[in-house]
């Protein structure tokens, strides 16, 4: 017979609503039953696409409810902590939205909890559950690229028109480092397996909101270039330089929605491959790797382990900066 993960979200945004909410709908192994939100007409939208959900409008009693089993949290940044907390204290499975923490102590914190409970708690990296990334370090650790000596990443959109999005908003954790910065930085130590042993940063900001970031890392025999902003236009890439091959992917963060899967590999003696993606949707893996994880015990592609070696450099990235005020 095969398990049913029964899901509840903490929190009616958008994000909730157009990508994790549906995600989970329609993922296998999973059924979406209640919504936490302030009013029941935040849920309506929800509805349309899952008629049977049910709403509370307080978030302690659908922590309490026994029909869910796992909870998805898409609170503002700051409020991840403690609603992890809660929801495990609860006997609640967390996947809960990135940064799933400010500080790396605070991620600690939560490996220990969820070690004393025996749940699982996880951040929503979805990138690590599409396909496209896990070839892309099977080409990495296949030694195609001959020796790796040069990542260059960028993740860029524009949101200079909304002040009142929580990503303009120092108070609930915004900035485009904690909100996109995280995509190359551990893309990068994904494929690699490895950590940056030093970093440095240039960092614009806006209100005490960082708005672009140019950060330089030094990993063992490579280095790497990250530039990340929420005032240029939307751009996403990810190039792997080595000795012997170069691969790119043109879609690395966003697929589907910012431009279709592509793992290009281009060798040195001039032969080009490009393979694509195309039916990936990595909301739902996201989601049925969680439920496999949950039943099966198989091991979860995004430990928190992972997540803490991100955070970390983070916190290296924002103690390293050379501070340009801007705006």
């Amino acid at each position: 017979m095969a398990h049913l993960t029964r899901w509840g979200i903490l929190g009616a945004g958008k994000f909730a609503l157009q990508h994790m909410g549906p995600a989970i709908h329609a993922a296998q192994g999973a059924k979406l039953v209640a919504l936490g939100t302030s009013t029941e007409e935040k849920a309506d939208p929800f509805k349309a696409f899952c008629p049977d959900l049910e709403v509370e409008t307080d978030y302690d009693a659908l922590l309490a409810r026994p029909d869910i089993d796992a909870v998805y949290i898409p609170l503002p940044n700051t409020l991840h902590v403690e609603w992890t907390r809660r929801a495990l204290r609860a006997g609640k499975h967390v996947l809960c939205e990135k940064p799933i923490a400010m500080r790396t102590a605070e991620i600690d914190s939560l490996i220990a909890l969820r070690d004393e409970t025996g749940l699982l708690a996880a951040e929503a990296y979805m990138i690590l559950h599409h396909p496209q990334w896990r070839r892309a370090r099977e080409i990495y650790q296949a030694g195609t690229l001959g020796d790796l000596v040069h990542v260059q990443g960028h993740f860029a959109y524009n949101n200079a028109a909304d002040p009142g999005n929580i990503r303009n908003r120092p108070e609930t954790g915004g900035g485009a480092i904690r909100d996109i910065g995280v995509y190359p930085y551990g893309a990068t130590r994904f494929v690699t397996g490895q950590e940056p042993w030093a970093v440095r940063a240039k960092i614009g900001w806006e209100n005490r909101v960082d708005t672009y970031s140019r950060v330089s890392a030094d990993f063992d025999g490579f280095g790497a270039e990250f530039t990340v902003s929420m005032r240029m236009s939307l751009f996403q890439e990810m190039v792997f330089h080595g000795s012997d091959a170069v691969m790119r992917l043109s879609a690395p963060f966003n697929a589907g929605s910012y431009g279709e899967a592509e793992v290009e590999l281009r060798t040195k003696e001039g032969r080009f491959t490009r393979e694509r993606f195309t039916t990936a949707q990595q909301y739902e893996l996201q989601v049925e790797a969680f439920g496999r994880a949950i039943h099966e015990g198989e091991a979860y592609p995004c430990p928190l382990e992972f997540s803490r070696g991100t955070q970390e450099m983070i916190d290296r990235i924002f103690a390293s900066e050379v501070a340009g005020e801007v705006g």
